[in-house]
């Protein structure tokens, strides 16, 4: 288990644009494998590999929550369901928009609402190299969009008013100063 540094807005390197993955190899498989340790300990749901310095196509999401066992007699609690994209490309999106109330790990503890394309079409490769298309709707669509968007070197807060982005700025320096 590796947990990776996550970097935080405003470092120029979340500005990177990711190379595609030239081969699936260890290398590759032990960089999703720590990113998932990095997510899963930040309590995320969705990792690009940019936020964590490396500028190769991947992003890892689970939407399932982290979830303590259930309690005796209740509900059972869904697994994690990790998920793998390398190299993937939105290859269609939608008219109709959505707007979600988005976070991210690099911009700690602040949400902003964000309008994107409420369903998407994304093809990418998984650890075995298996190719995939599949098309998306609601919180997977937003998901892959905004992890996709890291890769190519868009923050979330680039998608909000300039009042709003530079609130946020403002205080994620002012928390900085404070720590």
């Amino acid at each position: 288990m590796a947990i990776m540094e996550i970097l935080e807005v405003p470092d120029p390197r979340l500005r990177a644009k990711a190379k595609p993955v030239a081969a699936i190899d260890d290398g590759v498989r032990k960089i999703v494998s720590d990113m998932f340790d990095t997510m899963y300990d930040a309590r995320g749901i969705g990792l690009a590999s940019i936020q964590v310095g490396i500028e190769q196509a991947i992003v890892v999401i689970d939407l399932q929550e982290d979830l303590p066992p259930e309690e005796e007699g209740g509900e059972p609690r869904p697994g994690r369901q990790p998920q793998v994209f390398i190299n993937p490309e939105i290859t269609w999106q939608s008219d109709e928009l959505a707007t979600y109330s988005e976070g991210c790990l690099s911009v700690p503890e602040h949400y902003a609402d964000v309008d994107r394309p409420v369903r998407c079409r994304a093809t990418w490769l998984d650890l075995d190299g298996g190719s995939h298309e599949q098309e998306f709707d609601g919180l997977m669509a937003t998901c892959i969009q905004h992890e996709m968007d890291h890769l190519n070197g868009i923050v979330f807060i680039d998608h909000v008013s300039r009042l709003k982005r530079d609130m946020i700025l403002k205080k994620l320096a002012k928390a900085r100063r404070a720590a």
